[in-house]
């Protein structure tokens, strides 16, 4: 599950392997690995990754479903307007 996590979010971010590798300070090889499932990243890289692409653990491990938006730094109005597009998108 994690190996699919790893690529759903480096895809749906618009990034090669090669730039996430990069930001992670691991080769290349490394995240393929990671997303064929060769091999698992350490807890600390998970942390990283999960930090990278701003979401849980839990939901990098598939424990959680629920994808969060980071929105610290933005206003009540600017959450309050991301609220009514998400739930726009759902309803639709």
């Amino acid at each position: 599950m994690l190996n699919l996590q790893i690529k759903k979010l480096r895809l749906a971010n618009g990034i090669t392997q090669v730039e996430l590798a990069k930001h992670l300070g691991v080769t290349k090889q490394c995240v393929s690995n990671w997303e064929n499932d060769n091999i698992q990243p350490s807890v600390d890289m998970l942390i990283k990754l999960s930090s990278f692409f701003k979401v849980s653990t839990d939901y990098m491990l598939g424990i959680e479903e629920r994808e969060f938006i980071d929105a610290t730094g933005l206003t009540e109005d600017q959450i309050a307007h991301i609220r009514y597009i998400i739930e726009d998108i759902v309803n639709k």
